[in-house]
């Protein structure tokens, strides 16, 4: 699997444009190479509605079949292509309609994020548990060029990758969204 992939086609955006399909390459990052039956389970979507999507991003080369999991023809495996993607709204600048997009799915993005981030904040403490006691928000204003926040940008990227990429030692794990944001703002 190809690590991060750099999105400079309109047509692969058109495709991450859609909350389904961001969710089922979700899906898929999270719990690996998935039947379509076992991503409309998780997703609580029709099969044929899941089978659509798949479709569509795999047009996009987002995601492959899979075929040495299948036991047997009529099953069908999908896996991510990439595990990452990027995308920078400046790679688009001569299209303003696809520029456009690239900021839109990057809003969306932000936007499940924080959705996501709500919900578990709405919980009541009995429901998270022992999970309570450990998740964090961290920011922090700091002044930096746009080279050292590029930095920062890599480092923290490197470190979500050493956490995602160790070896499977047997513990049991929970799926946990960590995001960071760093852009330019006032207090």
């Amino acid at each position: 699997m190809e690590r991060t992939r750099t999105i400079k086609d309109s047509a692969v955006l058109a495709a991450l444009a859609h909350p389904l399909r961001r969710r089922l390459m979700d899906v898929l990052r999270v719990y690996g190479p998935s039947t379509v039956s076992t991503l409309a389970e998780r997703t609580g979507q029709a099969v044929g509605n899941v089978s659509h999507h798949l479709k569509v991003l795999g047009a996009s080369d987002l995601i492959e079949e899979a075929p040495e999991l299948a036991h047997n023809r009529r099953e069908r495996w999908y896996r991510l292509v990439s595990s990452g993607l990027r995308w920078s709204s400046r790679d688009f600048q001569g299209d303003p309609a696809s520029a456009a997009l690239a900021d839109t799915i990057q809003a969306m993005n932000l936007d499940q994020h924080v959705s996501l981030a709500r919900n578990w904040l709405a919980k009541p403490e009995e429901e998270k548990g022992e999970w309570g006691d450990v998740t964090f928000v961290s920011d922090k204003w700091i002044r930096l060029t746009p080279q050292e926040l590029g930095q920062i940008g890599e480092e923290i990227a490197a470190l979500l990758s050493r956490w995602s990429d160790r070896p499977d030692d047997g513990q049991e794990r929970e799926p946990v969204l960590v995001f960071a944001y760093g852009m330019p703002g006032q207090p």
